[in-house]
């Protein structure tokens, strides 16, 4: 589909605040101490003054009651303009559980939060359980108007700068593995929660999560007790959509940066972008972001429309090839730069590290093509 006026002027509004806010990977390295840290609060707080924080959740709760293709625009345009705003959708993702299963003092809570600049988090997955939620051995206890909870989570984005925890824990083990799973919402200052930095490649963002006798009220269920499984399932699509939506947003500024590269650099008397075999290139990988960025924001259109449930393989689609063209742009860019690439100057091994994430987390692409292929054998 093609943005509407209103929604191009947005992404207009949207670039030109982060060419002004960030600008470059030199403004990027400097609001993150030297990618210290993943998240800006200073950026984020500008852009909730603006509005534009929760863009997408319902006004009733505090959301700027906009439809998710005005999400998906944001998302796009911040990741093309470097925001430090990782934790960002992180949040987001959490949001779309409690606008399905929460109270109305949770869906407040959450959707406040976000539009102000705070961020939420999800702690699923365990050491050895990822793709297969099904085996998660974390325990919640009910002690009276208490749940007492033990456990580690790995792998959770944001926590350690996060309000809540969206937590699955197992309540009862005598049926089914997915039977017996509970959401919680977890405040991360409870005590008997600690955290630990995962170390990788990119700014803090994956933690450790250790719960040990953590109590919280009966109160923080989000949902059903025992049916949190059966939640988790639903609405899916907004989840991979937004992951999506940010990684099309990366590749089209890996493409850019390459691009500008390109014309600039000279070799055997004429600027490389007038090299026919690297010309070509860039022609694939353009083509490859625009077919993938007008399917993202057609699925989009339809989850606004009300098909969210019935659009399991098509958010599947979308999440799976938006990230890999996100990384096989920034791979195609590094090569494109030659030593440049490689150097954090230029930005490009920048775009490589941040898209080497995403074809796993939110459900790896491996779990995406199953998803597809049941939908079409």
């Amino acid at each position: 589909m093609r943005l509407d006026a209103e929604r191009l002027e947005f992404a207009a509004a949207i670039e030109d605040f982060c060419r002004r806010e960030i600008g470059s990977y030199a403004g990027l390295s400097e609001l993150t101490d030297d990618e210290a840290i993943a998240n800006s609060p200073d950026i984020l707080d500008k852009m909730a003054r603006l509005g534009w924080l929760g863009v997408s959740l319902p006004a009733e709760h505090g959301g700027g009651g906009a439809g998710f293709v005005d999400e998906c625009v944001f998302l796009e345009e911040t990741n093309r303009g470097l925001a430090p705003i990782l934790g960002y959708s992180t949040g987001l993702t959490a949001a779309q559980t409690y606008l399905k299963w929460g109270t109305e003092e949770q869906k407040k809570t959450i959707c406040t939060n976000l539009a102000s600049g705070k961020i939420e988090a999800i702690a699923l997955s365990e050491p050895g359980t990822g793709s297969d939620l099904g085996a998660v051995r974390t325990r919640a206890v009910r002690d009276g108007d208490e749940y007492v909870v033990d456990g580690q989570k790995t792998w959770i984005s944001a926590a350690h700068v996060a309000e809540h925890l969206l937590t699955l824990v197992r309540e009862d083990s005598a049926g089914a593995k997915h039977d017996g799973l509970t959401l919680l919402m977890v405040p991360t200052d409870t005590p008997g929660i600690e955290m630990r930095e995962v170390r990788t490649m990119e700014a803090r963002t994956c933690n450790d999560v250790f719960f040990t006798q953590a109590r919280v009220p009966a109160s923080a269920v989000v949902g059903e007790p025992g049916q949190g499984w059966k939640q988790l399932m639903r609405g899916l699509s907004v989840e991979r959509m937004i992951i999506a939506a940010f990684s099309i947003g990366n590749a089209r500024r890996a493409l850019e940066d390459a691009v500008a590269y390109m014309k600039q650099r000279d070799a055997f008397g004429q600027p490389i972008s007038d090299f026919q075999a690297l010309r070509h290139r860039v022609a694939d990988l353009a083509t490859d972001i625009e077919v993938t960025r007008s399917f993202i924001y057609d699925v989009a259109q339809a989850i606004d429309d009300g098909d969210e449930d019935g659009l399991a393989h098509e958010s599947s689609m979308a999440k799976m090839r938006a990230t890999e063209v996100a990384k096989n742009v920034a791979l195609e860019g590094m090569q494109l730069m030659g030593g440049a690439g490689y150097a954090r100057e230029y930005g490009m091994e920048f775009q490589v590290r941040r898209a080497l994430a995403p074809p796993i987390f939110g459900g790896s692409n491996e779990i995406q093509r199953e998803i597809i292929a049941k939908a079409i054998l």
